[in-house]
């Protein structure tokens, strides 16, 4: 299930801190009837949530403004420092759980009302479900890492409310009160492994790591596709930052090319890499024959040139 979202990513980050706060609400509802461990640490990550939601809103609207002298490139890099200041939030909640599922288990007590806690604990899962799938679906769709660092938290913040209303379910029917401050635990442990790849990718991102083999491919293709009239192509380097792909390589081209013809094949190539790849920034080199590495895409047929050794006479 996807919702229908504005187009601007600045407003879809309204709409998560709407979310989060009203699953906040319930989780801290649950919690407050129950008196549970679990519940307690599944609010403190929701807590989080929040912050996320308010970092994301910030990284988004940065994100927006257009290049200006300080920053020519544009300013997309602001998505990837509010998922690495998200991912460290993570990291810092599972520690917090993880003490309250220790002091839980050497103290354990029974809990309160714990049905009106899982219902109202699966109330805010079901809110979260939807919406994290909604929020990695945008993201990937428009190459949001703020939207989908975020759609991620929260899907975990789904799995996590799925294992609790389960486990919290067993334990008025066996009466293990322990098992309230192990699933904190697992809680503590699901959190951190999350953060932990969160930090991960978005720093690989800032450290501009080369897009995935299946891009690649798909950049080559394109441009094989579209430099029809050139010799080859050679020394592509791309990066991915948020949502724009920058990308730059060389193009032979023959030596009695006019510039107006080669200009014109920069630009198919340029128009098919927007096509494909949406905003793109590419910047080409072009050069002479004579610099030819027979390396990279080569274009077939080649075409003829004015370099080529001339017969000799018999």
């Amino acid at each position: 299930m996807r919702l229908p979202l504005p187009e601007s990513n600045k407003s879809i980050a309204l709409w998560s801190l709407a979310v989060s706060l009203v699953a906040l609400g319930l989780k801290y509802a649950a919690y407050a009837t129950s008196g549970s461990v679990a519940l307690y640490s599944d609010a403190v990550e929701t807590i989080i949530n929040v912050v996320s939601a308010l970092g994301g809103l910030w990284a988004l609207s940065v994100a927006e403004r257009p290049a200006d002298h300080n920053h020519t490139y544009g300013h997309y890099k602001a998505e990837y420092l509010s998922a690495v200041a998200e991912g460290t939030l993570v990291l810092v909640t599972a520690f917090v759980i993880g003490r309250e599922a220790v002091e839980g288990f050497l103290h354990p007590h029974p809990t309160g009302a714990p049905y009106v806690g899982i219902l109202l604990n699966a109330a805010a899962t079901a809110v979260n479900l939807v919406w994290g799938l909604t929020l990695v679906q945008v993201g990937r769709s428009r190459r949001s890492p703020a939207l989908q660092a975020g759609g991620q938290h929260v899907l975990s913040d789904v799995w996590t409310g799925a294992g609790l209303v389960v486990g919290l379910l067993l334990i008025p029917l066996t009466g293990w009160i322990w098992l309230d401050a192990v699933l904190a635990g697992l809680i503590a442990l699901n959190v951190l492994r999350v953060g932990w790849e969160m930090m991960r990718e978005s720093i690989a991102g800032l450290m501009d790591e080369a897009p995935a083999p299946e891009t690649l491919d798909d950049i080559r293709d394109i441009i094989a596709t579209n430099g029809r009239g050139a010799i080859e192509a050679h020394d592509i380097r791309t990066r991915i930052v948020g949502a724009i792909t920058f990308l730059e390589f060389h193009l032979v081209v023959p030596g009695s090319m006019t510039v107006e013809e080669a200009h014109e094949i920069c630009d198919r190539i340029e128009a098919g890499l927007r096509t494909k790849m949406g905003d793109t920034l590419v910047h080409i080199h072009v050069e002479p024959d004579n610099m030819a590495k027979h390396e990279g895409i080569v274009f077939w047929p080649r075409p003829a040139t004015e370099s080529a050794a001339p017969e000799k006479s018999v």
